[in-house]
């Protein structure tokens, strides 16, 4: 019987993964007129790799990288606070969930992000702890994230499930042992999802494959 729920945050909560994938695009034209195909973005994003390697290939150097970070991270905060990054109903299937399970929140997002993404929408209300990429030594596609977040519930592998949008987030699942439910997500529906134990159209069938 499942206890404890740990969700991935980006394209699960909230739609954020299409403006970081444009914040990319934008830093590495402005700074080394590289460009960034979307299928190459998906790839990177599924090995746990970066995209500045297209950067440091064509002879740029660390510190010139580090520069177009800062900015890629300025031009990401911006889109934050300016689009739209609300995907419907997830408070209101969180607040239910919180009845019978509890959770946490298990993200690659730098802290600093994660504020102003939840700065005022109550997301964070319904859980137990958020860890972001400051708070673990290997991010997805290692397991720790999820080994670390099982380790504050307490829990055993078997009475925890994940929700995860990607295949890096469903590989460090796996690799921890952990069940993962797959939510539908246009912006990662080419992935290979052969792993997951579920998959649903939105986090409001969550309860139906908890049940």
């Amino acid at each position: 019987m499942k206890k404890y729920i740990l969700f991935d945050n980006d394209g699960v909560l909230v739609h954020t993964e299409p403006l970081y994938f444009k914040a990319n695009i934008q830093a590495l034209k402005k700074f080394f007129d590289v460009e960034l195909e979307f299928e190459e973005y998906m790839k990177i994003m599924s090995e746990g790799t970066t995209v500045w390697q297209k950067a440091l290939d064509k002879g740029f150097s660390f510190a010139e990288v580090e520069i177009a970070r800062n900015k890629r991270n300025e031009y990401y905060q911006n889109f934050l606070k300016t689009e739209n990054i609300l995907i419907d109903g997830v408070k209101d299937v969180l607040k239910e969930l919180s009845k019978d399970y509890k959770m946490g929140i298990v993200t690659t997002s730098r802290r600093v992000d994660f504020e102003i993404i939840h700065k005022n929408l109550g997301i964070v209300d319904f859980m137990d702890f958020v860890l972001c990429e400051e708070d673990y030594n290997f991010a997805k596609p290692h397991p720790e994230p999820y080994l670390k977040g099982l380790e504050l519930f307490k829990a055993k592998k078997q009475e925890a499930i994940v929700v995860e949008d990607s295949t890096r987030g469903l590989t460090a699942a796996h690799k921890a042992g952990i069940e993962c439910v797959i939510v539908k997500n246009e912006f990662t529906l080419t992935q290979d999802f052969s792993k997951a134990s579920y998959f649903i159209e939105t986090l409001k069938e969550l309860k139906t494959i908890l049940n």
